[in-house]
């Protein structure tokens, strides 16, 4: 899977720091923590027909996430949202766009790592782009990587930062692959999530997902896992071995990027019928329902 450019996006406009600039033109000091550091939380956002998935859960996570890492302020939703407004207008965009939402530590004084040097405030980028659902949405391979997600007492996911290095080197093993997206395990060799989504499976009709002790607690996971209490399918958060997904009877992947996606082999091994199974088509449909009609209205 290679995400291909999309023409309507070649002079995008973008918020940075509260300016509007065209894509080529826009700007971030080299003295900002995300530069820096990797100093930065984020979240990504997906607008249907003029509505915000699930706005105000992203902003809290998002703003959970800068209390967590100690930053000394954090804009208010009122301010974060105007700018998402205005970016959105700017480009003239109302359906089908996910939007990259960024707040750094900010700029710092001078080099180094001690927050003590970042004395104007935090640097907020607003990127939107046109971007259809990302995953082929009739299903994915995945492979296992030998990336491990990090320990709570190390990393905590509840943290939704923008070190994504690990995420990265597991796409890599990925790729040479072959294959779409990798399977990460915890420190303790159970099943995390993916490199970039999280993962669920079936079995005899009951639905399963990792816990989240090493891996971030979607917005997405927990819309579907909302959506499976509503319709009477049981659903276990826990922890889950490798074979217990190589030998489920379907596996799906949910997040902002691609929605609910299935799982059509994992390490070679085929996925229950190699076809999307009945329950994540039923919650497909569902998702599909919910996104359709809530929502912040932001157009």
């Amino acid at each position: 899977m290679l995400q291909a450019f999309d023409e309507r996006n070649r002079d995008l406009i973008v918020s940075v720091g509260g300016r509007l600039t065209h894509r080529d033109e826009a700007a971030v000091s080299p003295f900002d923590s995300a530069v820096q550091g990797g100093d930065a939380v984020w979240e990504g956002l997906r607008l249907y027909r003029g509505r915000i998935f699930r706005l105000d859960e992203h902003l809290a996570r998002l703003r959970r996430s800068a209390r967590a890492l100690a930053f000394e302020a954090v804009p208010p939703n009122e301010e974060i949202i105007a700018e998402i407004r205005r970016t959105l207008a700017a480009n003239q965009m109302h359906d089908n766009v996910h939007i990259r939402l960024t707040l750094s530590r900010g700029v710092k004084i001078t080099s180094g790592m001690d927050p003590r040097l970042n004395q104007s405030g935090p640097t907020l980028i607003v990127l939107p782009e046109h971007k259809p659902p990302v995953y082929d949405q009739e299903g994915i391979t995945l492979v296992t990587s030998s990336v491990r997600r990090a320990p709570p007492d190390s990393l905590d996911p509840k943290i939704h930062h923008n070190n994504l290095l690990t995420s990265i080197l597991a796409k890599i093993e990925a790729n040479i692959a072959g294959a779409d997206d990798a399977v990460m395990l915890d420190h303790r060799g159970f099943v995390a999530e993916t490199n970039a989504t999280n993962l669920f499976l079936v079995t005899g009709g009951r639905l399963g997902t990792p816990s989240a002790a090493a891996c971030p607690e979607g917005i997405t996971r927990q819309a579907v896992l909302d959506l499976a209490a509503a319709s009477g399918i049981g659903c276990t958060v826990g922890d889950f071995s490798l074979a217990q997904l190589h030998t489920a009877d379907e596996l799906f992947v949910t997040g902002t990027m691609g929605g609910i996606v299935p799982v059509l082999a994992l390490d070679g091994r085929t996925i229950g019928a190699g076809a999307p199974g009945g329950v994540t088509r039923r919650l497909a449909g569902l998702f599909a329902e919910l996104t359709a009609s809530a929502g912040t209205e932001i157009i």
